[in-house]
């Protein structure tokens, strides 16, 4: 059996394999000057689903945490945002609010 290539993948074709089964990058940059090692960076990136990610360990605190706070303050967290409303003094004022949405098993709701 040999590899064959699809010459029509598409950009969502490939979007769609990396987070099914993910990809590692590992790097080491080194930044000199006349021979000098300046800067050295460290690079280690997992990009995956989360489904992936899990399966294999990573980001398994994260997935815990955030399912818990889900549960425990509701669709979107709207209760956990109440309580988080920050007052004003006089000398502050909004110039700005931006409307966010939200997707639940119920529907799209506005926050």
């Amino acid at each position: 059996m040999e590899p064959v290539r699809d010459r029509h993948a598409t950009l969502v074709d490939l979007l769609d394999r990396i987070l099914d089964k993910g990809l590692v990058i590992y790097a080491d940059v080194i930044v000199s000057v006349a021979g000098i090692p300046l800067i050295g960076v460290n690079l280690r990136t997992a990009l995956a689903g989360m489904e992936t990610m899990l399966k294999y360990g990573v980001m398994v605190d994260w997935d815990e945490k955030s399912r818990a706070w889900e549960s425990e303050f509701g669709s979107c967290g709207r209760e956990h945002r109440k309580k988080m409303n920050v007052s004003i003094s006089k000398e502050e004022e909004i110039i700005l609010k931006m409307f966010g949405s939200c997707r639940d098993t119920e529907g799209i709701y506005t926050t």
